[in-house]
């Protein structure tokens, strides 16, 4: 090979590259984008009558990735944990999915979050701020109503 054909085969190779670390970096932004999209609706708490209080809201992804609800954090109680109810009973689970395109629906006889050891009883008409912690969106601050120890929203 002479000069010119060697480097003429050396700037398609660095030009091979540049486009393959290109195409690198548009597949980053776009794992970016396939993120969970949630959403926070209806959340709520019944007003307390001891210690312990129920958590209940809806989290919708819109995204085209799963999610897992993980944690449920307060400064109202440092022992909050979340249940899924099976066959009338209670059982405290590490985590809950929310599909990709659909919902988690954590609600009155069903799946909820349980507040233990209450540092205050908040009151019907108060908000109580939690933080729901997922495995891969971001935690998401959200403020559940307090309300009447009967209320319970109707889920279409």
């Amino acid at each position: 090979m002479n000069r010119r054909t060697t480097h003429a085969a050396r700037s398609s190779v660095a030009a091979v590259i540049a486009l393959s670390a290109g195409l690198a970096l548009a597949g980053c932004s776009d794992s970016a984008d396939a993120k969970p999209k949630l959403q926070v609706s209806d959340a709520f708490m019944p007003v307390p009558t001891s210690d312990m209080a129920g958590g209940f809201l809806v989290v919708k992804n819109d995204g085209k990735t799963a999610d897992k609800l993980t944690k449920v954090t307060s400064e109202l109680s440092d022992d909050i944990t979340i249940h899924e109810t099976k066959d009338q009973k209670m059982q405290e689970v590490k985590s809950f999915d929310i599909p990709a395109g659909g919902e988690l629906n954590l609600e009155r006889g069903g799946n909820h979050i349980m507040f233990m050891g209450l540092k205050k009883k908040p009151q019907q008409g108060e908000k109580v701020t939690v933080e729901l912690h997922f495995e891969k969106a971001d935690p998401v601050k959200v403020d559940l109503a307090v309300k009447e120890a009967t209320y319970n929203p109707k889920h279409h």
